[in-house]
Protein backbone atom coordinates (compact mmCIF):
# COMPACT_ATOMS: atom_id res chain seq x y z
CA UNK A 1 0.00 0.00 0.00
CA UNK A 2 1.34 3.37 -0.92
CA UNK A 3 0.33 6.05 1.53
CA UNK A 4 1.65 9.49 0.77
CA UNK A 5 4.62 10.00 3.08
CA UNK A 6 3.31 13.45 4.05
CA UNK A 7 -0.05 11.90 4.97
CA UNK A 8 1.65 9.23 7.04
CA UNK A 9 3.82 11.82 8.82
CA UNK A 10 0.71 13.94 9.52
CA UNK A 11 -1.05 10.94 11.06
CA UNK A 12 2.03 10.16 13.18
CA UNK A 13 2.03 13.76 14.40
CA UNK A 14 -1.69 13.54 15.12
CA UNK A 15 -1.11 10.40 17.21
CA UNK A 16 1.02 12.44 19.61
CA UNK A 17 -1.35 15.39 19.61
CA UNK A 18 -4.86 13.92 19.61
CA UNK A 19 -5.18 10.13 19.84
CA UNK A 20 -8.95 10.16 19.16
CA UNK A 21 -8.62 12.11 15.91
CA UNK A 22 -5.64 9.96 14.95
CA UNK A 23 -7.64 6.74 15.30
CA UNK A 24 -10.36 8.07 13.00
CA UNK A 25 -7.75 9.10 10.46
CA UNK A 26 -5.92 5.78 10.71
CA UNK A 27 -9.15 3.91 10.09
CA UNK A 28 -10.15 6.02 7.09
CA UNK A 29 -6.71 5.73 5.48
CA UNK A 30 -5.81 2.14 6.38
CA UNK A 31 -9.11 0.20 6.42
CA UNK A 32 -8.60 -1.20 2.92
CA UNK A 33 -5.00 -2.09 3.67
CA UNK A 34 -5.93 -3.99 6.84
CA UNK A 35 -8.76 -5.87 5.10
CA UNK A 36 -6.40 -6.70 2.24
CA UNK A 37 -3.87 -8.24 4.60
CA UNK A 38 -6.59 -10.19 6.38
CA UNK A 39 -7.89 -11.54 3.07
CA UNK A 40 -4.42 -12.89 2.24
CA UNK A 41 -4.47 -15.05 5.38
CA UNK A 42 -8.16 -15.92 5.77
CA UNK A 43 -10.67 -17.34 3.32
CA UNK A 44 -13.98 -16.57 5.00
CA UNK A 45 -15.43 -13.07 4.68
CA UNK A 46 -16.71 -13.27 8.27
CA UNK A 47 -13.24 -14.23 9.52
CA UNK A 48 -11.71 -11.36 7.56
CA UNK A 49 -14.12 -8.87 9.13
CA UNK A 50 -13.50 -10.26 12.63
CA UNK A 51 -9.72 -10.14 12.31
CA UNK A 52 -9.76 -6.68 10.71
CA UNK A 53 -11.83 -5.43 13.64
CA UNK A 54 -9.48 -7.11 16.15
CA UNK A 55 -6.52 -5.58 14.32
CA UNK A 56 -7.94 -2.08 14.60
CA UNK A 57 -8.69 -2.61 18.29
CA UNK A 58 -5.05 -3.61 18.86
CA UNK A 59 -3.82 -0.73 16.71
CA UNK A 60 -5.94 1.80 18.58
CA UNK A 61 -4.96 0.44 21.99
CA UNK A 62 -1.25 0.55 21.24
CA UNK A 63 -1.09 3.54 18.88
CA UNK A 64 0.30 5.70 21.68
CA UNK A 65 3.43 3.55 21.78
CA UNK A 66 4.04 3.89 18.03
CA UNK A 67 7.19 5.85 17.18
CA UNK A 68 7.42 7.38 13.73
CA UNK A 69 10.78 6.60 12.13
CA UNK A 70 10.30 7.84 8.60
CA UNK A 71 8.24 7.17 5.50
CA UNK A 72 6.54 3.78 5.58
CA UNK A 73 7.01 3.16 9.29
CA UNK A 74 3.33 3.60 10.20
CA UNK A 75 2.17 1.46 7.29
CA UNK A 76 4.71 -1.20 8.21
CA UNK A 77 3.68 -1.15 11.88
CA UNK A 78 -0.02 -1.46 11.01
CA UNK A 79 0.82 -4.33 8.65
CA UNK A 80 2.76 -6.20 11.35
CA UNK A 81 -0.06 -5.79 13.88
CA UNK A 82 -2.57 -7.08 11.31
CA UNK A 83 -0.46 -10.08 10.25
CA UNK A 84 0.02 -11.01 13.91
CA UNK A 85 -3.73 -10.79 14.52
CA UNK A 86 -4.41 -13.03 11.51
CA UNK A 87 -1.82 -15.58 12.62
CA UNK A 88 -3.18 -15.57 16.18
CA UNK A 89 -6.69 -16.11 14.84
CA UNK A 90 -5.55 -19.07 12.73
CA UNK A 91 -3.61 -20.51 15.68
CA UNK A 92 -6.43 -19.97 18.19
CA UNK A 93 -8.93 -21.68 15.91
CA UNK A 94 -6.64 -24.62 15.10
CA UNK A 95 -6.62 -23.69 11.43
CA UNK A 96 -2.88 -24.03 10.84
CA UNK A 97 -2.77 -27.58 9.55
CA UNK A 98 0.38 -28.28 7.61
CA UNK A 99 -0.48 -31.51 5.88
CA UNK A 100 -3.34 -31.98 3.54
CA UNK A 101 -4.64 -34.85 1.50
CA UNK A 102 -7.22 -32.54 0.02
CA UNK A 103 -5.01 -31.80 -2.98
CA UNK A 104 -2.89 -34.00 -5.19
CA UNK A 105 0.48 -32.29 -5.07
CA UNK A 106 1.85 -32.00 -8.62
CA UNK A 107 5.55 -32.07 -9.39
CA UNK A 108 7.05 -28.62 -9.54
CA UNK A 109 7.62 -27.52 -13.08
CA UNK A 110 10.68 -25.61 -14.17
CA UNK A 111 8.63 -22.81 -15.68
CA UNK A 112 6.05 -21.08 -13.44
CA UNK A 113 2.67 -20.37 -15.01
CA UNK A 114 2.22 -17.05 -16.79
CA UNK A 115 0.12 -14.79 -14.56
CA UNK A 116 0.15 -11.79 -16.93
CA UNK A 117 -3.45 -12.42 -18.00
CA UNK A 118 -4.70 -12.51 -14.37
CA UNK A 119 -5.88 -9.46 -12.49
CA UNK A 120 -4.54 -8.94 -8.99
CA UNK A 121 -8.01 -9.82 -7.66
CA UNK A 122 -8.03 -13.11 -9.59
CA UNK A 123 -4.57 -14.02 -8.34
CA UNK A 124 -5.52 -13.06 -4.77
CA UNK A 125 -8.62 -15.29 -5.00
CA UNK A 126 -6.49 -18.23 -6.14
CA UNK A 127 -4.06 -17.69 -3.24
CA UNK A 128 -7.02 -17.39 -0.88
CA UNK A 129 -8.24 -20.81 -2.06
CA UNK A 130 -5.11 -22.53 -0.73
CA UNK A 131 -5.52 -24.53 2.49
CA UNK A 132 -4.88 -22.39 5.59
CA UNK A 133 -1.44 -23.78 6.46
CA UNK A 134 -0.11 -23.58 2.91
CA UNK A 135 -1.56 -20.10 2.39
CA UNK A 136 -0.05 -18.86 5.65
CA UNK A 137 3.46 -20.07 4.85
CA UNK A 138 3.13 -18.84 1.24
CA UNK A 139 2.12 -15.36 2.40
CA UNK A 140 4.81 -15.12 5.06
CA UNK A 141 7.51 -16.18 2.59
CA UNK A 142 6.40 -14.75 -0.76
CA UNK A 143 4.53 -11.62 0.37
CA UNK A 144 5.97 -10.68 3.77
CA UNK A 145 9.53 -11.66 2.78
CA UNK A 146 10.20 -13.79 5.86
CA UNK A 147 12.86 -16.50 5.77
CA UNK A 148 11.90 -20.09 6.56
CA UNK A 149 13.78 -19.87 9.85
CA UNK A 150 11.62 -16.89 10.89
CA UNK A 151 8.43 -18.58 9.67
CA UNK A 152 9.28 -21.72 11.64
CA UNK A 153 9.73 -19.65 14.80
CA UNK A 154 6.51 -17.66 14.23
CA UNK A 155 4.40 -20.77 13.55
CA UNK A 156 6.12 -23.19 15.93
CA UNK A 157 7.16 -25.60 13.19
CA UNK A 158 10.50 -26.88 11.88
CA UNK A 159 12.36 -24.86 9.29
CA UNK A 160 12.24 -27.68 6.73
CA UNK A 161 8.47 -27.96 7.32
CA UNK A 162 8.13 -24.31 6.37
CA UNK A 163 10.14 -24.85 3.19
CA UNK A 164 8.14 -27.97 2.35
CA UNK A 165 4.81 -26.20 2.93
CA UNK A 166 5.94 -23.31 0.73
CA UNK A 167 6.92 -25.63 -2.13
CA UNK A 168 3.61 -27.47 -1.85
CA UNK A 169 1.68 -24.18 -1.77
CA UNK A 170 3.58 -23.00 -4.82
CA UNK A 171 2.84 -26.25 -6.69
CA UNK A 172 -0.86 -26.17 -5.81
CA UNK A 173 -1.08 -22.49 -6.75
CA UNK A 174 0.62 -23.16 -10.11
CA UNK A 175 -1.90 -25.95 -10.77
CA UNK A 176 -4.83 -23.70 -9.81
CA UNK A 177 -3.54 -20.87 -12.02
CA UNK A 178 -3.23 -23.18 -15.04
CA UNK A 179 -6.72 -24.60 -14.45
CA UNK A 180 -8.16 -21.10 -14.07
CA UNK A 181 -6.48 -19.80 -17.23
CA UNK A 182 -7.58 -22.88 -19.22
CA UNK A 183 -11.19 -22.40 -18.08
CA UNK A 184 -11.25 -18.65 -18.73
Amino acid sequence: MAVNSDKERDIAFLIKKNKELATKEIYSVYAGYVVGICSRYLSSDDDIKDVAQDSFVKIFISVGSFRYSGAGSLTSWIGRVTVNCALNYLRDNNRLRFTSTQFEIPDLEEEPPDTECLSSDELAALIRALPDGYRTVFNLYAIEGKKHKEIAKILGIKENSSASQYLRAKAILAMKIKEYINNK
